[in-house]
């Protein structure tokens, strides 16, 4: 039981997946602030296409168990003047986060760069080099964190990220291929491989591994209960 990292990218669908790995965020967000007392979302980088976040509450593995793989969404874009429905993909990765002692990040092995943030925060963050930039140099792992203002914050939450990444590496048995275990959650990304489907012409959102359906004013609030048990 314990917390984990999160991690949502566009997949296929072009500028509406972009827009979709942000409507999933907040889905999730919405989610936490249901729980009680309420979870919170820690985010570490927000960029063209690309979430990553940690949940950190007791229970928030439980919470993200049935949500890694492919979200299909089946809808009318918002930027769709004809009216024509579009199919676009987000894959979601849930990571679990293990701890200093689960595995160790020796600091020699680490080259962290600085740049400025990008994106709302203010001239703090804008205007200052608090974006972090870790490399894990035997592994050649790079993360990237901007969603705090202060150059130490996203110093520690590039790291977390990175133990994340490595320790899922670790347990699918190949850090060469620091992928494997992703990809087994998220599949190709293409529209015929996902979890669930998102039909907002229908309201109905079907959870294809658990072959559960519920509604989808109900999903979009971020009751999620349908799909967690």
């Amino acid at each position: 039981m314990g917390s984990v990292i999160v991690e949502i990218r566009a997949a296929e669908g072009g500028d509406d997946a972009k827009s979709l790995v942000y409507e999933q965020l907040r889905i999730y967000q919405k989610m936490a602030s249901r729980l009680q007392p309420p979870g919170q979302l820690e985010l570490f980088e927000t960029s063209d296409g690309y979430v990553s976040f940690r949940a950190g509450w007791p229970s928030a593995d439980r919470d993200f168990r049935n949500e890694g793989g492919g979200h299909r969404w089946q809808r009318v874009p918002p930027n769709e003047r004809r009216g024509r429905v579009h199919t676009s993909t987000v894959t979601v990765a849930v990571l679990p986060e293990p701890t200093e002692r689960e595995l160790h990040i020796d600091e020699r092995d680490l080259e962290i760069t600085t740049t400025r943030g990008s994106g709302p925060g203010g001239q703090a963050r804008n205007k200052t080099e608090s974006c972090v930039i870790a490399r894990h140099r035997p592994s050649g792992l790079t993360v990237r964190c901007d969603s705090q203002r202060s150059q130490p914050q996203n110093r520690a939450s590039a790291i977390a990220l990175l133990r994340a990444r490595l320790m899922e590496a670790a347990r699918a048995g190949a850090k060469s291929a620091m992928d494997t275990d992703r990809r087994s959650q998220v599949g190709s990304g293409m529209r015929g491989d996902k979890i669930r489907t998102v039909r907002t012409q229908d309201g109905i959102v079907t959870d294809h591994r658990l072959n559960r359906k519920m509604r989808l004013r109900d999903y979009e609030a971020g009751d999620m209960s349908e799909f967690q048990r």
